[in-house]
């Protein structure tokens, strides 16, 4: 009789006397129907041909003849591990033991080792102390066992151990709902309990995670048959981990064939992303590499390292990722583990173009004609967003005007609208060392909305009038439309003042105005916090071995103090226009330290005095209905107006004085202006950490780089302990901890570089003694 397509089907996975059992018996009811990729067989109640039958038969028929004494040792069925002890156990006896979390073997029993543990000698010929709860099965039948014999003993039972038995031996047993013992097991499956059996069967009922369950019964161990549905998700479970495992393979196969490559040819990051079982895997590895994974993504990557090889750290995932090309060297982990936004969707992209081609002035009726100012634009040499530009003139009475005009890109938004929407969730524009990631759209932020030299762009002028002591006489805020005369960096602003030329009266002006403004808010307690701050430009970040320029700026450097002179009037004239008019706002106060300005006065002015300031600072604070007194800067109200197109809150400001100016309602309550301040906000903080983060990032790369033996001249900023300082390097703008033998804040030091690791954010320096110097 043909056997039944059921029978087919259990005889792909059984072994060759299966294959013989149902090509010679017909088959009766079907017991259950197989998954795939399983075979299913069924018996009847009065045939005694079943299927195990022929297994047994031809495992009966391979095994070798043995020569063994039963001895009446006791089997799995009297002996659970939990009964395994001191007496138990006895030289010569053959058992099995964990040797760790991932190996078992075989061992013969030598001699006790103290009041609980034996010394064995493994399979592979190594003595161990082991003990008792490390045992797993004592083979039965075995007495004054040679260790020698392991590899014998071994090899015959690789002829017993066919893992389709298994199945075999859980369809027979589910339908009597039977539990065995191993030995009972072994007498089914093999006809005989002996040693070899016995251990056979232990093995496979041991590691099997299918068919048998191990139950413990007042001290004793059986194997029940698992419920049909059960088998069936487990094998669902074994064929996916199986899947998975391949998977796995391949995937190692491919780091390791990339990780091999030369640099230059080693596969794009794009190409790592195009099929998706790859994307999910080296994504893993990212978030891994920057402690921002979740449990799959741990055991995902955890598990690609260790088949590579690599230990399960964080550092290792970063090692591999850079190893096989999906990294640069000096990659920016930071991007990903705050999930920093550095492109826009194309629904954000679309909408900017469309102002870009048309975005008629609202305000065009009300804009006053400035053209005819001499207007100086002043900021760093590769600054790409432009808001902030200054004028000034003599007035007929001798009191000097001055203009700040800035860009004003709210003449291309709408309150709420989307391109809105994005700033305030991005909340600043991100300036790095290696890039810039503009709060707007590239095309909008740097060509539209920014100050372009010789072309007449929209802005917002505040003007100011000065009394001779530097306070605010009167002021004015208004739209207008300005032609930025001078482009320039504060390198070459400061060039010109030094020159004094005649030609440039309004920049002198502008140099005055600044000094008698400095001299009156000191007079009103302000605090001087100005650094050395350093400036890194990387050109070509992706490089092994990029170009880094750096550049140290000293805050008290004549055109920089000017700038900031005019930013602060601005803030404080603001301020005074929201008050004025009952304007709701995000003002900016800071209190008055505790500690007297003149408490530091014994320290030389510059970073020194600066530290000391910044310490006893207190907490600064907001309100976004009235000014609060600004103690650090020394203004009785402050409010940042002059960078809307790098800032949110900048612009936030923006759009309440421009609906005033137009006689509309403000668009935004207090309420609302605290709301959307506190979510820019936690963007800045993250924004000031990443700048922070990299520039130190670059900062150490640029002193690793450096001539060994290098010395650097640094000054003593503050002691912490005993002689412990920390110093700041005059010529690399970066703060560093070491011991020094003299001195005292102020003072300046000597000190040579002995260690520096930038990813690991490692700086370790020495002072030179004067002496040897």
């Amino acid at each position: 009789m043909r056997p039944s397509p059921m029978a087919a089907r259990a005889a792909s996975g059984c072994s060759t006397a299966a294959l013989a059992f149902f090509r010679l018996r017909p088959l009766g009811r079907a017991v259950r129907p197989a998954p795939a990729g399983r075979f299913a067989f069924s018996g009847t109640g009065t045939c005694r041909g079943r299927l195990v039958d022929s297994v047994l038969e031809e495992l009966r028929s391979r095994r070798p003849v043995r020569v063994s004494a039963r001895i009446g040792l006791q089997g799995t069925k009297e002996l659970s591990d939990s009964k395994i002890d001191k007496k138990t156990l006895r030289k010569g006896l053959l058992l099995e033991f964990v040797k760790d979390s991932e190996r078992s073997l075989l061992a013969v029993v030598e001699r006790p080792d103290g009041k609980k543990n034996w010394v064995v000698t493994d399979q592979n010929g190594i003595l161990s102390s082991i003990k008792p709860q490390q045992v797993t099965y004592v083979v039965p039948g075995t007495i004054d066992f040679d260790c020698s014999s392991i590899a014998e003993f071994l090899e015959k039972a690789q002829d017993l151990l066919d893992p389709t038995v298994l199945e075999c031996a859980w369809m027979e047993l589910s339908e009597k709902d039977k539990s065995v013992t191993v030995e009972e097991f072994a007498d089914i499956v093999y006809g005989s309990k002996e040693s070899l059996e016995s251990y056979c069967a232990h093995f496979l009922l041991s590691r099997d995670i299918v068919y048998f369950v191990k139950v413990e019964n007042r001290g004793s161990s059986t194997y029940q048959p698992r419920p049909s549905a059960q088998v069936d998700e487990l094998i669902r479970r074994k064929l996916a981990k199986e899947a998975a495992n391949k998977e796995l393979e391949e995937f190692v196969d491919l780091l390791k064939s990339a990780k091999a490559l030369p640099l230059d040819s080693k596969p794009s990051k794009n190409s790592w992303l195009m099929e998706e079982k790859v994307k999910q895997k080296i994504e893993s590895l990212q978030a891994y590499a920057v402690d921002a994974c979740n449990d799959a993504q741990r055991r995902m990557a955890g598990n690609i390292l260790k088949a590579m090889g690599f230990s399960r750290t964080s550092s290792a995932a970063l090692k591999l990722l850079i190893n096989v090309g999906y990294f640069p060297v000096h990659v920016n982990l930071d991007l990903f583990r705050y999930d920093v936004q550095t492109t826009y969707t194309e629904e954000v992209l679309s909408v900017a173009e469309e102002l870009l081609t048309d975005c008629p002035d609202s305000d065009k009726h009300i804009r006053k004609d400035l053209s005819n100012l001499r207007v100086y634009a002043i900021d760093v040499d590769e600054a790409d967003e432009l808001d902030d530009a200054l004028s000034a003139t003599r007035l007929p009475d001798g009191s000097i005007k001055v203009w700040i005009h800035v860009a004003d890109p709210t003449c291309f938004l709408q309150p709420r609208s989307i391109i809105d929407r994005e700033a305030m969730h991005r909340g600043t524009s991100i300036f790095l060392p290696t890039a810039t990631f503009p709060m707007f759209p590239e095309r909008l932020a740097m060509n539209a909305m920014s100050l372009q030299q010789g072309t007449d762009c929209r802005s917002v002028s505040v003007s100011v009038t000065l009394h001779p002591d530097g306070s605010i006489a009167e002021y004015t805020i208004e739209n207008s439309v300005i032609k930025p005369t001078y482009m320039l960096t504060y390198e070459g602003a400061t060039e010109l003042l030094y020159m004094n030329l005649e030609e440039e009266e309004d920049l002198r002006i502008l140099q005055e105005a600044a000094s008698i403004r400095a001299q009156w808010r000191c007079s009103q307690g302000s605090i001087d916090t100005s650094m050395i701050e350093p400036r890194i430009k990387v050109a070509n970040p992706d490089d092994p071995e990029p170009n880094i320029n750096l550049y140290v700026e000293d805050q008290t450097n004549p055109a920089m103090q000017l700038v900031t002179e005019m930013m602060i009037l601005c803030g404080e004239a603001v301020a005074a226009f929201g008050a004025d008019n009952n304007i709701p706002l995000p003002y900016r106060g800071h209190p008055q330290s505790s500690t007297a300005v003149s408490a530091f006065a014994y320290l030389p002015e510059g970073p020194a005095r600066s530290v000391a300031n910044i310490s006893v600072l207190r907490a600064a604070e907001m309100d976004f209905r009235k000014p609060v007194a600004h103690g650090v800067l020394g203004v009785p109200g402050y409010v940042q107006f002059s960078s809307p197109i790098r800032r949110y809150v900048d612009l936030l400001a923006h759009y309440q004085v421009k609906a005033f100016l137009r006689g509309e309602s403000p668009p935004y309550s207090a309420g609302d202006l605290e709301g959307m301040t506190f979510i820019a906000t936690m963007h800045v903080k993250v924004a000031r950490r990443l700048h922070s983060n990299s520039l130190r990032y670059w900062l150490l790369e640029y002193l690793r780089r450096q001539p060994k033996g290098r010395k650097y001249k640094a000054l003593i900023l503050k002691f912490m302990k005993d002689r412990m300082a920390t110093l700041l390097l005059l010529d690399v703008g970066i703060q560093v901890t070491t011991m020094v033998a003299a001195g005292k804040v102020g003072d300046e030091a000597t000190v040579v570089v002995e260690m520096v690791h930038p990813r690991d954010d490692i700086l370790s320096v020495t002072e030179i003694p004067e002496d040897t110097e």
